[in-house]
């Protein structure tokens, strides 16, 4: 029989009890190795080059670089490197800039044990993984209030607040199972979404839908 091959995680954070109540959530599992717990964003990109963790769950607010900071220089440098934030500061400013840094998961400090195993298997398999809390932060907030400026643009058909998601989406480049995952809907259920917003706005296709995006001042998610 072959020996299954762990997922090597790296935990960052300064406060020691938080950094071994997150090991002793998750060192039972067989199928993940704890190759290294740090207290610094600065020692994270040491045992970056030094080990090669397959996942990092890292804190953001530490003394020195930030978490994101340190997001930023290994996705630069070691894009493959799944990192999720772990951490108690739930903003939408910490989430955005930590989109833009390029993580893969965003959780909470007081998530439970199967909700973070969840997370560390779901981004090492090539997924995205955010908590309800994130996502209603990320879609509620972000895309009506701050992407869309409903109250700004006029458009010639109203769309519904999930079509406006949608149509965000698609103009970040987005494909219809990514849409589906990150909105927690079906993929017929994006493709019904995608004809009505078609069809209201009098476009032909995705290629125009994104056209009309641009021109609107939809941006995408990237823009964060």
């Amino acid at each position: 029989m072959s020996q299954v091959v762990k997922i090597k995680v790296l935990i960052v954070d300064d406060h020691t009890l938080i950094r071994e109540g997150i090991k002793a959530m998750i060192e039972k599992n067989d199928t993940i190795e704890i190759i290294g717990s740090v207290s610094s964003a600065e020692e994270s990109i040491n045992e970056v080059r030094q080990n090669k963790p397959d996942v990092i769950l890292m804190d953001i607010i530490m003394s020195g670089m930030t978490g994101i900071e340190a997001t930023r220089w290994i996705k630069e440098f070691e894009p493959e490197i799944k990192v999720i934030l772990v951490t108690m500061e739930v903003s939408k400013e910490y989430v955005s800039n930590g989109i833009k840094s390029g993580v893969d998961g965003y959780l909470p400090k007081d998530v439970d044990a199967p909700t973070l195993l969840n997370a560390i298997t779901t981004v090492h398999s090539g997924g995205r993984f955010f908590n309800d809390a994130i996502m209603k932060l990320v879609f509620e907030d972000f895309y009506t209030h701050e992407k869309l400026k409903s109250s700004a643009i006029k458009l010639p058909n109203e769309l519904t607040k999930r079509e406006y998601e949608v149509l965000g989406l698609v103009a970040a480049g987005k494909t219809n199972k990514e849409i589906a995952e990150m909105l927690f809907i079906s993929i017929k259920t994006v493709e019904t979404h995608k004809t009505h917003i078609l069809e209201k706005l009098g476009l032909r296709n995705s290629a125009e839908l994104v056209k009309y995006a641009i021109k609107n001042n939809i941006l995408s998610i990237e823009n964060l």
